[in-house]
C-alpha cells in the first residue's frame, strides 16, 4: 500500500513528548507513594526496584519512542470524493472515510495545540468521529472548509 501525501505538523513531537512527560510526572508520584508504602512495612526492596524500572521504561516509551513512531505513521489526504487516513504504531490503520458521510467538520485546540499554533480536526460522520491531530492551525481551518464544501457538493449530486 503506498504512502499519502499529507504529513501532520512536526510540532506535534513536542506536544506529544510534553503531554507523555506530564503523564509520566503522573505515574511517577504514584509510583513514589508505592515505594514509600514499601519503605515503610519493610517490605522486599527488589519490589521497589521492579517499580522503578517500570517507570523509567514508560517515560522512555512516552516520551520518546512512541511520538516518533506515531508521527512518521500519521498521514492524511483529503480527496474530491473520500478522506483517506493512515495511523498506528503497531498495528497500522487505513480509513477512508467517504464525502457523502460527513456531517460535520470542527477544529479544536487544547492549551498545548494553542501553544505551538496546532490544532485538531474532527471529521463526523453518523458512525463515528475522525481525528488529524496537529495540523497546522492555517491549514486546518482551510481544510475544515474544504471538507464541509466537497461534502455538500457530494451530498447535492446524490
Amino acid at each position: 500500500m503506498e504512502e499519502l501525501g499529507k504529513r501532520i505538523s512536526k510540532k506535534a513531537l513536542r506536544v506529544w513528548r510534553i503531554s507523555g512527560a506530564i503523564g509520566t510526572v503522573v505515574a511517577w508520584v504514584i509510583i513514589a507513594g508505592v515505594i514509600a508504602v514499601i519503605y515503610i512495612q519493610s517490605w522486599p526492596w527488589w519490589i521497589a526496584a521492579i517499580l522503578a524500572a517500570v517507570g523509567i521504561l514508560e517515560a522512555l516509551a512516552v516520551i520518546v519512542i512512541i511520538p516518533s513512531l506515531r508521527w512518521k505513521r500519521w498521514r492524511y489526504e483529503v480527496r474530491e470524493q473520500e478522506i483517506e487516513l493512515q495511523r498506528g504504531v503497531l498495528i497500522v490503520r487505513h480509513t477512508l472515510i467517504p464525502m457523502i458521510r460527513v456531517q460535520h467538520v470542527d477544529t479544536e485546540q487544547g492549551p498545548l495545540l494553542r501553544k505551538y499554533g496546532l490544532g485538531t480536526i474532527k471529521v463526523s460522520t453518523a458512525a463515528t468521529v475522525h481525528e488529524i491531530p496537529a495540523v497546522e492551525m492555517g491549514e486546518a481551518e482551510e481544510m475544515r472548509q474544504v471538507i464541509s464544501s466537497l461534502a455538500r457538493v457530494a451530498k447535492e449530486d446524490v
